[in-house]
């Protein structure tokens, strides 16, 4: 059934886009997550034990996100000054924080996006309408990876799907990002209530 869902949000995003012309290389796909300096948009994810949350994403390069998750969930995910905090309303008390850097995320965040260096992308296709590239930190495998679904014309990043080092996959399905002035402030974990 998740296998069903995935499948068939990930046709609905790709069908509503116009397809691509060819495969994005390496260079374009890089050259566009460094394009994007701040921008937001809405989000559906589909976690490991099948159960689907939406939201707004905020991003800030480099090194900010903010995933805000619409009700019922009461969730808040920011990754600031090199760190990802994970907030749960709900329970209350302090974030769940890990570094950035062992985290595949950290890969779209970074300064400077480089998909082209040794070791760091294992996978690279396309299925005729997406390009799709499996990227890991060269240096440290096992914390995991990122496969990260692009179109073209304009390019534009539409899925990713991260897998932790132990295994478990997130799915996060995105729509428009739209260039969005956004504060420094939005990602501050100081200013979280």
């Amino acid at each position: 059934m998740i296998r069903t869902l995935i499948a068939a949000l990930t046709a609905l995003v790709l069908t509503t886009l116009p397809a691509a012309a060819q495969k994005l290389s390496l260079g374009e796909v890089s050259q566009y997550l460094n394009s994007i300096q701040s921008a937001k948009g809405q989000f559906t994810q589909i976690n490991g034990d099948g159960s689907i949350s939406t939201g707004t994403i905020s991003i800030k390069r480099p090194g900010k996100v903010r995933f805000e998750y619409n009700p019922p969930d009461q969730a808040l995910v920011l990754a600031w000054a090199g760190a990802v905090y994970v907030f749960d309303k709900k329970l209350g008390g302090q974030p769940e924080t890990y570094p950035l850097s062992q985290t595949p995320l950290s890969i779209i965040l970074a300064q400077n996006v480089n998909l082209g260096r040794a070791g760091m992308v294992t996978g690279h296709s396309y299925d005729g309408t997406a390009t799709t590239v499996t990227a890991q930190d060269p240096e440290h495998p096992d914390r995991g990876s990122i496969q990260m679904k692009f179109t073209g014309q304009p390019v534009q990043l539409r899925q990713w799907v991260i897998t932790d080092g132990n295994g478990s996959k997130t799915t996060v399905v995105l729509g428009a990002l739209d260039n969005a002035n956004l504060p420094n402030s939005v990602f501050d974990v100081n200013r979280v209530k």
